[in-house]
């Protein structure tokens, strides 16, 4: 399957009117942005109001800083919280891309600022009480003289583990399972910066209603990940019944799970879309894995298709038919919705082919499909592409090889895809695959906001 060019004649239908749609979102993220800015503004009105403008000396002037950073840093916390606890209106809004992406800046701006307090605030002490940072430090912690000083100490030291290990994932030296177990002691970082900071914050001490309102942020911020990462898919466990049907060889190292369930056309899932997925097995159940619909779902079953590439990868072959799963989501914005023209052209790399290949199902427009792949070995939904009439160009070949450097170049698209610039694209695949191909889908003259993106990445 190289460059089919079997593109069957297809209805082209006008695209939906999506101003309505784009009016909600600006209305939801202009709410969200005052929310948040509201929240600074109580924050810095706060430390404000507790006399920290009134400094003499340059202890009095870092130890006020100290105040500021910790504050703003205790909140970005809870902010960083509420960004991944699968809340279906946020993640409908933005994507969970980018609310990965956003995760991932607050993440630093949260444990900066958590540290610059920590730096401002026992050299502030220290030079008021003509002690080194070391002797205050031993003060603080050795001897007692601030309550809450140990459980702050460890909280910090937790949230630097977290920090560390993102960067280690990142750059793909740890397991995903070790990476999932340091981020949930977050919460035990969180929680254990509570008991430093309601008995020792001088803004909260002093007034009640600033303890009041402190104590409603944490209050809120529980319910909301409660309810939506314990409450809801337990909920939906006992209402969708979710269990293996088949398990199915697609390819070397390629399977698909086909998920059976009752009233799933409930779910309101799309093509395109990503589960959260947690299989009930004795090795499995311990943390769950997004993987995409390979499908367009319908009420009696859903299937994801997964490749070997790690050890939990690698075991979903094993499962056997009949057991018990639970899903979170929908989730995702990689779906029909988000088009703006009546021509598509889905770009995948690798297994980045599962959304499309659900796609290239619902879609009912003009659709071209570029499949990137390093071997034909590789190439999964051939005969299904086939079957669906859709024009496939498969692009095989190793970009380290001689002329692979011109494989999906701007030039090499515009002769797949003559009039690219025209349509919209759905690009899909690894992270630095994405990242080169969207360059060049935007340097053949695709705007921006008709290049949509699903980074299969954590």
């Amino acid at each position: 399957m190289t460059d089919l060019g079997l593109a069957l004649e297809r209805k082209t239908v006008p695209v939906r009117r999506t101003g309505t749609r784009r009016l909600h979102r600006a209305a939801v993220a202009s709410v969200l942005a005052a929310v948040l800015v509201a929240n600074v503004a109580a924050i810095v009105w706060l430390w404000i109001h507790g006399g920290n403008l009134h400094v003499r000396t340059t202890g009095e002037l870092l130890t006020s800083l100290g105040r500021l950073t910790g504050l703003l840093g205790a909140f970005l916390a809870l902010v960083q919280v509420l960004l991944l606890a699968r809340l279906p209106w946020l993640e409908r809004l933005v994507g969970f891309d980018r609310l990965g992406v956003w995760h991932r800046w607050n993440g630093h701006a949260c444990i900066d600022l958590v540290l610059a307090h920590v730096v401002f605030t026992i050299y502030g002490y220290a030079l008021m009480d003509k002690l080194s940072f070391l002797g205050e430090t031993w003060t603080m912690l050795g001897k007692g003289a601030y309550p809450g000083m140990i459980t702050a100490t460890i909280g910090t030291a937790l949230l630097v583990a977290v920090a560390w290990s993102s960067v280690v994932i990142v750059r793909r030296r740890l397991r995903y399972e070790w990476w999932y177990a340091v981020h949930l002691t977050a919460y035990a970082a969180i929680a254990l910066g509570w008991f430093h900071q309601i008995p020792t914050g001088n803004e909260l001490v002093l007034q009640r209603i600033a303890d009041d309102y402190w104590r409603s942020l944490y209050v809120a911020t529980i319910l909301l990940l409660v309810g939506f990462r314990v409450a809801v898919p337990l909920a939906n466990a006992l209402r969708f019944r979710l269990r293996v049907a088949d398990v199915v060889h697609e390819a070397p190292g390629v399977v698909s799970l086909r998920i059976a369930g009752r009233r799933l056309d409930r779910l309101q899932a799309q093509a395109g879309q990503f589960f959260l997925w947690l299989f009930l097995t004795r090795d499995r159940w311990s943390a769950s894995h997004p993987f995409s619909l390979s499908a367009p779902p319908h009420g009696r079953a859903l299937r994801i298709t997964v490749k070997d590439l790690g050890d939990f990868s690698r075991r979903l072959a094993e499962i056997r038919p009949g057991t018990r799963v639970l899903a979170e989501g929908p989730f995702g914005v990689f779906t029909d919705v988000v088009r703006r023209s009546d021509k598509v052209v889905l770009i995948a790399g690798g297994i980045g082919i599962t959304p499309v290949r659900a796609l290239v199902e619902e879609l009912d427009c003009e659709v071209a499909v570029v499949y990137r792949v390093l071997d034909e070995a590789d190439l999964v939904f051939a005969d299904e592409l086939d079957e669906l009439g859709a024009e496939v160009h498969a692009v095989v070949g190793d970009h380290a090889s001689p002329g692979g450097d011109r494989l999906l170049s701007p030039d090499h698209l515009r002769e797949l895809v003559p009039d690219i610039a025209d349509r919209d694209v759905f690009l899909c695949g690894p992270p630095a695959m994405t990242r080169a191909i969207e360059r060049n889908v935007r340097r053949v003259g695709v705007p921006r906001r008709r290049v949509h993106i699903e980074r299969f990445a954590l």
